[in-house]
């Protein structure tokens, strides 16, 4: 019921780079170039200097053009398939990097970049069986063991992935991702001094990496040190003032040291950031809720599951918010809903009582209370609402004994349920 999940700081959504290999081929030294296909090939193979859109026009116009040489046709893919990759259009990249693979199945690069955007598309098999393919080619190309790395700590699988950062390292030392997604393989471990030590080099290497200052408050304030924290998540930010996540991190460190109204600006800034941050609107919606201001909560609520419908804690936070400004019928569907997600979850089968019990159908709630307390029995929401259900019932005894045991667990019980209405 009252009891939602806090997301905790160091959600992975920053934990991995895309490295994309790219071929460029080379362009003679003009002031402007003298053809269509020279501004297309400009454009195509600029090095970074043109923008995605740019390069794939220019890319397009390469395959397109009559006489072009397999050289730069090779090139037009690959570049056009990462540029692809680049904008999250993981379909289209697959279509470019599956050509040029067939055009050229020895060409290391493609495997590579065709592996990173079947993961991107949650295909981690066919990531590792192109990842696989492109170290066998060349095994002496980092990006694919780093990129390799990155797909196993997808599946789940830490200690694979740290094998395959490690020859990352080996064969390219002074890159920081690398150290800093070992770093974050470690944490999964639970290896703390491994990760800091990590994280640490990372920033020698690059002491304007904003993630790796993100990534190693997280692992401080996972470890009891919020200070340092703090003192890492506000490098981040001075260094990437547009970094949303940082800002939500933050915000649940002010939240929990109880400076409130930073807290709450935070989160304001990380979501007018990333509107789509649904964590940080379920956090700011907690926030609202606890001071009682239940309009703004259920905005919230509605926010982050605008963003992830099936997100089950938003679920029964709305759910019991519906049910406290009178739309407990709403709150029910969003209880089932919840559960459907996370089944047998004790607050949540709190909150679909408290509807019943909002809605006067006192027998439910008093088998709902009874569903919950099995599932959690020091719930004191569940104790105290079976026994205000009792009550009406006109059991006393029943609602005296269950109060009673509600308020040695949680002495303000009482307080709560007026303010949700019910007293």
């Amino acid at each position: 019921m009252a009891s939602f999940k806090r997301t905790e700081i160091g959600f992975r959504a920053a934990k991995t780079m895309l490295c994309l290999v790219t071929l460029l081929t080379a362009m003679p030294a003009l002031a402007k170039p003298s053809s269509p296909l020279a501004q297309a090939r400009a454009s195509c193979f600029s090095g970074g200097k043109a923008t995605s859109d740019q390069i794939i026009a220019g890319c397009t116009a390469v395959i397109a053009a009559k006489g072009t040489k397999p050289k730069d046709l090779a090139g037009a893919y690959l570049n056009r398939g990462a540029n692809y990759l680049a904008k999250n259009d993981s379909d289209r990249a697959i279509a470019d990097f599956s050509e040029l693979i067939r055009r050229n199945p020895k060409l290391s690069g493609a495997y590579t970049n065709r592996g990173e955007a079947w993961r991107r598309k949650g295909e981690v098999v066919k990531a590792i069986s192109d990842l696989d393919r492109a170290i066998a080619l060349d095994p002496k190309g980092s990006f694919a063991w780093f990129n390799r790395g990155i797909t196993y700590s997808d599946k789940g699988e830490p200690e694979k992935a740290i094998a395959d950062y490690n020859q990352a390292i080996r064969l390219n030392s002074i890159d920081p991702w690398y150290f800093n997604n070992r770093a974050n393989s470690y944490g999964d471990i639970n290896e703390f001094s491994r990760a800091m030590n990590d994280y640490d080099q990372a920033i020698r290497l690059d002491p304007k990496f904003a993630l790796a200052y993100f990534n190693r408050g997280t692992a401080f304030r996972n470890h009891g040190n919020e200070a340092r924290a703090l003192a890492d998540l506000n490098i981040s930010i001075r260094l990437d003032p547009n970094y949303a996540a940082a800002y939500g991190n933050r915000a649940r460190l002010f939240r929990d040291k109880g400076e409130i109204e930073r807290a709450l600006a935070d989160f304001d800034h990380s979501l007018r950031l990333a509107p789509s941050e649904y964590r940080d609107a379920y956090a700011r919606g907690n926030i609202h809720f606890d001071r009682r201001d239940f309009p703004r909560a259920l905005s919230d609520y509605d926010h982050a599951l605008q963003w992830n419908s099936k997100y089950a804690a938003a679920l029964n936070a709305r759910c019991l918010t519906r049910a406290i400004v009178g739309r407990a019928q709403e709150g029910l569907a969003d209880c089932e809903e919840s559960l459907r997600h996370r089944p047998g979850d004790a607050p949540t089968l709190d909150s679909r009582a408290f509807c019943h019990l909002k809605l006067g159908e006192f027998d439910a709630a008093i088998d709902g209370f009874t569903v919950a307390l099995g599932a959690d029995p020091r719930l004191a929401n569940s104790l105290y609402g079976r026994g205000i259900a009792k009550r009406k019932k006109g059991d006393e005894s029943g609602a005296q004994s269950d109060i009673a045991a509600a308020r040695a667990i949680k002495a303000d019980i009482a307080d709560e349920f007026r303010a949700y209405g019910i007293e």
